[in-house]
């Protein structure tokens, strides 16, 4: 049997990929593009298993590749729920400070939206009870442009959209190898081979080992992060309106634990971020001794771990004691109580972590040749997801014109 020879094959079947083929497919209509996801289903991990959130950009440093594709990412999923009838709300969030010692960090926050040309606006206390009359803090930012959406009808329509284009999306499609034939690259996986001129490695959680399968040295390690959430009872929804996030640690690239309402009306807890036993282990006992190994034993991670023991452990404590969970939610709506969080379903966060032991906090996207590597997309890439396709588009017509 032949191997089918493509133009374009991208790995990874969650909204990174899917946007990147979808954007390939509008801008390249005369090329072959070809999805593989190696579950059976599309965005069963990141993409799918996301608070859901349509963030503005205010957290990122100016004319960074995250304040830039978030910003007009935001704009460009908007509008695209718009065209294709998917359900999207932009209801509006507040960054709040609970103490003093928070307010420097919260004026930081307002001077790179103002610098971003994100609208947002300062409240004080009272002003915060207005919008979040149940919320506890001394000061807060206002963002309008936050929303809500669903970012797994978000992925199924682009599915659509690339099939309709005359892409292909092969579901179940491990790969299993890559090798370069004659300035082709040989694509084998658990459905056969294909024969490409440009592969595009979307893969998320295992991005830099596919970079190494692909015969590349990543910039950055994997490093995967559970993210553990609750969500309020029906009866005490009535606690949080839209999106109350507290002023983040600068150390980290993750935002704390927060109260996001979802698309479905539910309102989501959390999460926190502890270390994963396995890359998509999504329960506290879920264990993958290689995964395990390959983060631990790690330089970057070792380091990590040296400097910032005393977080990890916080994040622990919070995972294991029920009580302390509920106590970082207190701090932002002290009337919430125990018997008013149910268990959700948790995440995974595939953070890139460099050998210094730092957090790469930035997009990065590494070209090597006729390969292109998605190396770290965490939040906010779901919403920035049509304009990081659009970048890696841009990258693939040095292969795809010549």
């Amino acid at each position: 049997m032949d191997t089918p020879e493509v133009d374009v094959v991208v790995v990874g079947g969650g909204i990174i990929g899917l946007a990147t083929a979808y954007q390939i497919t509008r801008r390249f209509p005369d090329h072959q593009v070809v999805v593989l996801e190696k579950e059976k289903v599309l965005a069963q991990h990141q993409s799918g298993r996301n608070s859901g959130v349509l963030h503005s950009g205010i957290y990122y440093q100016p004319g960074s590749l995250k304040a830039t594709n978030c910003r007009d990412g935001r704009q460009a999923m908007q509008t695209f729920c718009e065209q294709n009838e998917i359900p999207h709300e932009v209801c509006g969030k507040v960054i709040v400070a609970t103490e003093e010692s928070e307010l420097g960090r919260l004026d930081e926050i307002y001077r790179r939206g103002q610098k971003s040309g994100i609208e947002c606006t300062k409240l004080d206390g009272d002003q915060l009870r207005t919008l979040e009359p149940y919320c506890h803090g001394i000061a807060a930012i206002q963002v309008k442009s936050a929303g809500i959406v669903d970012y797994r009808r978000v992925c199924f329509r682009l599915c659509e959209m690339i099939l309709d284009a005359g892409g292909e999306i092969h579901t179940g499609a491990r790969l299993l190898g890559v090798s370069q034939q004659n300035k082709q690259i040989v694509v084998e996986t658990s459905q056969g081979e294909f024969r490409t001129s440009l592969l595009i490695n979307c893969a998320g959680l295992q991005s830099d080992r596919v970079a190494k399968m692909c015969g590349h040295q990543p910039q950055v390690k994997i490093v995967p992060f559970r993210g553990e959430y609750f969500e309020l009872s029906e009866k005490s929804q009535h606690l949080c309106r839209n999106l109350i996030y507290p002023v983040p640690d600068p150390a980290f690239p993750f935002l704390g634990v927060h109260f996001s309402r979802t698309i479905f009306g539910s309102v989501h807890c959390g999460p926190n971020a502890v270390l994963a036993f396995a890359r998509e282990g999504y329960r506290k006992w879920d264990i993958n001794l290689r995964d395990l190994w390959d983060a631990v034993g790690y330089r970057g991670f070792q380091r990590l771990a040296a400097k910032y023991w005393n977080v990890g452990f916080e994040e622990m404590r919070r995972s294991y004691f029920r009580s302390v969970f509920l106590a970082s939610l207190q701090r932002l709506i002290p009337a919430v109580r125990a018997e008013d969080l149910i268990a959700a379903p948790s995440g995974i966060r595939a953070q890139a972590l460099r050998a210094d032991g730092s957090l790469e906090d930035d997009f990065v996207i590494q070209k090597e040749g006729n390969f292109i590597h998605v190396l770290n997309a965490p939040s906010p890439a779901a919403t920035a997801s049509l304009n990081i396709g659009a970048i890696i588009a841009d990258h693939s017509a040095e292969v795809l014109d010549a």
